[in-house]
């Protein structure tokens, strides 16, 4: 008996994944670092989820992203971090007409930064003060101004398509509603913005296709309102958001026990929407995909990309929206159906997390710059620069992805809509078995919109990822019936 037509099927996407990973093997590095010295790696439950061998969608670091990457500086997130720490207090209600102390000397400062990074930039990055009064309300006793500090950096390909990274420059005490004392947070958050300040200066001068938000936001200790006033923004303006990543806590990879894991950063991606309707879900249980909202295949995506050694960090993609009793700016844009997921620190530091500045048995105590990791933040910002970057240079993810399901076969139709960008290359189906975490077939189907793979859509997910001529592929969208 000649091979059928699902063996030749099978022996092609064999291929295709075998040539994929030794085209990467040979580009870089195994895409899990060697554990620390200092202490092995915890490894999630499924040995599959952490396996060292890359997934099928593998992306390997290009010249020019290694080139951005290299330009990232411990230095100078040292000196963001400590110029924030040096404000006192940054919490949302303290001080706003006050040039040395105060929330209001921090936006000033970070507006004048991002100004600075922007004059190199040739009119590509604009730099606005996004304000509002938020009426009184959970942890806002009074009405108060919340001022998020927004650069822009306008593609010039797809501009439309908007990427979103963020920290949150506020600041609190032990008491959340204590606007006097010193509250320096160091690690919570100067750390994340130090990331956003970092990669806006590195991707000033260049041209992304895409647009890229870098935004430094207030309010997040007093109950995500900056992050919802502008996430609310995006959504009534119709913008097209297609990925946002919050760094929160990013400043050590110390726990509190004293261990750490230098190479490793998580990043929490919901996954059942947020925003689904009754139909949405009700459609999500007759053929499945809990694990396969957009927010999971961009964290897919992030390591595919940013899990090399150009970053030299294990990406631990966490499966959950946020920790136990816990909440990020990533939040209010999940509610508003936009794909996004948070970056934190792989063990917090609970001893000085949110603790009043003091000193006891000759210990000091409080979130301060000294507890935290320059070369640890520099490598975070350089997982989030070659997620942000390849994003922005690949072309968007294919839109209204299709599985037919007009007629009862044994083999899938699946179809999409083409993108319309210039280097449009063409598409790649992937597919994976129902249990397994990650993409482990790709095969590359051209430049056409519709495709029969010869596998019953009852057994696997399938999805579809654009690529372009330069070999950059998008995240995966996942087709629905």
């Amino acid at each position: 008996m000649g091979p059928t037509r699902r063996t030749l099927l099978t022996a092609t996407a064999t291929a295709a994944v075998t040539a994929s990973t030794t085209a990467s093997a040979c580009a870089a590095s195994p895409a899990t670092p060697p554990p620390s010295p200092e202490r092995q790696p915890q490894s999630p439950p499924s040995a599959t989820a952490d396996a060292p061998d890359r997934p099928a969608t593998h992306q390997p670091p290009g010249r020019e992203l290694r080139a951005l990457l290299a330009e990232i500086d411990p230095d100078r997130i040292e000196a963001t971090v400590r110029a924030l720490a040096s404000f006192g207090t940054r919490h949302t209600l303290s001080a706003q007409d006050d040039p040395r102390r105060g929330i209001g000397a921090a936006r000033d400062w970070l507006q004048a930064e991002l100004r600075r990074y922007a004059a190199g930039s040739g009119g590509r990055m604009t730099v606005a003060l996004q304000s509002y009064v938020q009426p009184p309300a959970n942890r806002i006793p009074t009405a108060t101004r919340i001022t998020n500090v927004v650069a822009t950096l306008r593609g010039s390909v797809a501009p439309e398509r908007v990427y979103v990274v963020s920290g949150h420059y506020d600041s609190r005490a032990s008491d959340p509603m204590d606007a006097v004392s010193d509250a320096p947070g160091a690690d919570d958050d100067a750390s994340g913005v130090a990331v956003v300040l970092e990669l806006a200066r590195v991707m000033a001068r260049r041209r992304p296709a895409a647009t890229i938000v870098f935004a430094a936001v207030a309010g997040e200790e007093q109950g995500l309102y900056g992050a919802a006033h502008m996430a609310g923004r995006f959504k009534d303006d119709g913008t097209d958001v297609r990925a946002m990543f919050t760094n929160d806590i990013v400043g050590s990879p110390t726990a509190d026990d004293g261990t750490r894991e230098p190479g490793v950063v998580r990043l929490f991606a919901e996954g059942v929407p947020s925003s689904e309707t009754p139909e949405e879900a009700a459609l999500r249980r007759s053929v499945g995909g809990e694990n396969d909202s957009a927010t999971r295949q961009l964290a897919r995506f992030v390591r595919d990309v940013a899990q090399n050694d150009a970053t030299g960090m294990r990406v631990r993609v966490i499966y959950r929206r946020d920790r136990y009793r816990r909440g990020g700016d990533h939040i209010p844009f999940l509610e508003r159906g936009f794909a996004a997921a948070r970056f934190t620190e792989p063990a917090e530091d609970y001893a000085h997390q949110h603790q009043d500045v003091r000193e006891e048995d000759g210990r000091r105590y409080g979130d301060l710059p000294e507890f935290c990791d320059w070369a640890y933040i520099a490598r975070v910002a350089r997982v989030n620069g070659a997620a942000l970057w390849t994003l922005a240079q690949a072309p968007d993810a294919p839109r209204d992805a299709r599985i037919v399901t007009s007629a009862l076969t044994n083999s899938t139709e699946l179809t999409w809509r083409r993108g319309d960008e210039p280097d449009l290359k063409g598409y790649e189906v992937v597919w994976r078995e129902t249990t397994e975490p990650e993409w482990t077939h790709v095969v590359p189907v051209g430049d056409v919109t519709r495709h029969e793979v010869d596998l019953s859509k009852d057994n696997v997910f399938f999805g579809i990822r654009a690529v372009n001529r330069r070999g950059l592929r998008s995240p995966v969208s996942f087709p629905s019936p």
